[in-house]
């Protein structure tokens, strides 16, 4: 019965277009709750979905989980079982913590720190045109126009399209990486055939990481938190780092001013 409703959830979202990583999410979670509530398989208690997520935080997991298992079971219950939207249960509040953010040398030395120039140019690539580490290891050599310096990301976040920009200094080493490859080989494909796995990308950035000795927590998003900063040092205006990032809500971009402020670095410490 439980998997009969998970295979109903997955196809569902199927229907509506969701990514793979959004399907595999939300049924993780709603198979999490229901194996624990099998009495809820058809109709829903707000009481136990309450119980289920003060759980979940005493365990310590993150906001964005809390709120993950929430939507999840709620697109359960409405979508699916189509009782309507009748939890009224408050999202948990996230945290406001600032991203990492790599100073420019410090992504240099990362970048100058890799030896292998396919890994050289996935992160210098990563880092100059603000990509998602999924973006990066889809990109198909068709996406890039050395010409025009752009890259056009095909059903990135949201499933949508978005142009963004490419670095004229790394234009030479994506030519000899592309030479005599077909325009819908992956960039940066694996020694096995295929697309690089996202974890393989992470690791060749944590790799790259300690041996530049940049001790900070940084991860390969950092990369792309970087790119958005120092664009903004440079004076481009936030609405244009918005469309470049792909960010459908302002606010989420402007985060980085609070990073880039002006006003607070001319002040001086007393001490």
């Amino acid at each position: 019965m439980l998997d009969e409703q998970l295979k109903r959830t997955s196809d569902e979202m199927v229907l509506r277009n969701y990514s793979q990583k959004t399907v595999k999410a939300y049924v993780g979670c709603i198979e999490d709750y229901l194996s624990q509530n099998q009495a809820d398989l058809y109709w829903c208690d707000i009481e136990a979905i309450r119980q289920f997520l003060l759980e979940k935080q005493s365990r310590g997991l993150a906001p964005q989980t809390i709120n993950l298992y929430l939507n999840a079971i709620k697109f359960y219950y409405r979508d699916v079982l189509h009782l309507g939207d009748t939890i009224n249960l408050k999202f948990a509040k996230r945290s406001k913590k600032l991203p990492v953010v790599l100073s420019k040398s410090e992504v240099l030395r990362i970048i100058d720190a890799v030896s292998n120039p396919k890994h050289k140019a996935m992160i210098a690539l990563a880092y100059g045109a603000g990509l998602r580490v999924s973006e990066v290891v889809k990109l198909r050599i068709g996406d890039l126009n050395l010409e025009e310096l752009t890259i056009h990301l095909k059903q990135a976040k949201g499933n949508k399209d978005r142009i963004t920009i490419l670095s004229a200094s790394i234009v030479n080493d994506l030519r000899r990486l592309m030479t005599g490859r077909l325009v819908g080989d992956f960039v940066f494909a694996s020694e096995r055939g295929g697309r690089l796995t996202e974890r393989t990308a992470q690791k060749i950035f944590e790799h790259a990481l300690k041996a530049a000795r940049i001790g900070r927590g940084a991860t390969f998003h950092s990369l792309r938190h970087s790119f958005a900063t120092h664009l903004l040092e440079n004076g481009v205006d936030v609405r244009y780092v918005q469309e470049l990032l792909g960010h459908q809500n302002i606010r989420t971009t402007q985060i980085y001013t609070h990073i880039t402020n002006p006003a607070m670095r001319r002040i001086v410490s007393p001490l």
